[in-house]
């Protein structure tokens, strides 16, 4: 691996270090590669370590009895997880698998709490995060609770499109086209239900799939059919 590999310069939430201070964290870090579909870490394993994204892309998981998946959320270069066992010290809430070929950078619970205390600007920017995290879970757990698996699935959509939209567009195009698999393990249901809605939504002209794509030709109309029974 070379040194220019060995960078933490692209993760955000570093952004506060200095040179010489993100030199440093690189040089204490454990540098890892995982393969696609390799665990990194187990739900209710006792580890404690803070990890960086430095290339490719995780998966946060849990399994329910019955073996469905579950997921939670999704990271990209930049991203760190792992926080929570960091600041608690309890076991690990959720396990996390590599999507791609992934480089991560894994660092001590006392070198990342250390870190802030030192810079109070990382410490709120943690906190804001978390805060999105609780805002987006009590979001999921009042479609889980109020929404049937059909409506999950255009909320699921919706929210996907609404990421990949330009400012003030109806239309979004979601690339690559979203795997029926993923979306079931997003909103607790099976693939099948989400093919079935995909197919209802093209018959209604809401979406179309391009070779690369799926394309959200109303955003303003599926926005319509999920607040209509959200607000039923």
């Amino acid at each position: 691996m070379t040194g220019s590999e060995h960078s933490l310069a692209n993760i955000p939430f570093l952004a506060p270090l200095d040179e010489p201070a993100r030199k440093s964290l690189e040089q204490r870090a454990r540098w890892l590669r995982h393969k696609p579909s390799e665990t990194i870490i187990d739900r209710e394993s006792d580890s404690r370590d803070v990890y960086f994204v430095v290339k490719g892309r995780v998966r946060v998981v849990n399994f329910s009895l019955s073996g469905r998946e579950v997921t939670f959320d999704e990271m990209d270069e930049g991203g760190v997880f792992g926080e929570l066992a960091a600041l608690d010290g309890q076991p690990r809430s959720a396990g996390v698998v590599s999507l791609t070929d992934t480089l991560l950078a894994a660092v001590s619970p006392d070198t990342f709490l250390n870190m802030l205390r030192d810079h109070p600007d990382m410490a709120i920017s943690l906190m804001q995060e978390l805060a999105k995290i609780v805002r987006a879970s009590t979001g999921r757990i009042m479609d889980l609770s109020t929404l049937g698996a059909h409506n999950r699935v255009h909320s699921e959509i919706l929210r996907e499109a609404r990421l990949c939209a330009e400012d003030d567009a109806n239309e979004a195009r979601i690339s690559p086209i979203p795997v029926h698999a993923d979306i079931a393990a997003r909103v607790s249901t099976t693939r099948e239900t989400v093919a079935r809605v995909l197919s209802d939504l093209a018959k209604q002209n809401l979406v179309k799939r391009e070779k690369d794509a799926l394309v959200v030709v109303d955003l303003e109309r599926l926005e319509d059919l999920v607040d209509d029974v959200r607000d039923f």
